[in-house]
């Protein structure tokens, strides 16, 4: 992969596997998770859970490879098709768009861990991408997943573990 052009096909066909890679580990869990068809759908996967009282939760989920930090923009073309030829524009992931952020981050030969930022912390964070040392704490963790529409649960948690400043204002009160 010495090329550009090389370069920018295997990070497609990564990017593409990674999205399987997380559907399949979730549909361990969730079972009822499926892989969206929709070209300029905003987000990757969709969660549809059970909740306590017997309704349907359908959590959207953006996928992204994580070498060393989750990104949260989409829209964006690499390589040879970086030039672009429509109106489609680079976005950053948000409520509006979807409800989590998977980071995908391969720690060996088909081993991999899964980060879940929630688009409410995205949303706080007004970054572009996060380091994945400074979510640690997000790393396989379900609780967040399944609370990621939540905001007093995110803030709090996040908070918690230091992603977020106990002193730092927010956008929207929890």
């Amino acid at each position: 992969m010495h090329n550009i052009a090389e370069r920018g096909r295997q990070a497609s066909v990564d990017g593409f596997a990674h999205e399987h890679i997380a559907a399949g580990i979730l549909m361990k869990r969730y079972q009822n998770v499926s892989l969206v068809d929709l070209p300029l759908s905003p987000y990757d996967i969709i969660i549809v859970r059970r909740t306590a009282d017997n309704s349907e939760d359908i959590i959207r989920a953006q996928v992204k490879t994580a070498t060393q930090s989750v990104p949260f923009t989409g829209g964006g073309r690499g390589g040879v098709d970086r030039t672009y030829k429509s109106d489609v524009k680079t976005y950053t992931q948000s409520t509006a768009t979807s409800d989590v952020v998977i980071g995908v981050h391969p720690i060996g030969n088909n081993a991999f861990e899964l980060y879940f930022v929630p688009t409410i912390l995205i949303e706080e964070l007004n970054q572009k991408s996060i380091s994945i040392k400074k979510i640690k704490d997000l790393k396989e963790n379900y609780t967040i997943l399944e609370n990621c529409k939540d905001r007093k649960v995110v803030i709090d948690k996040c908070r918690e573990y230091g992603i977020l400043s106990s002193e730092s204002r927010y956008l929207f009160s929890v």
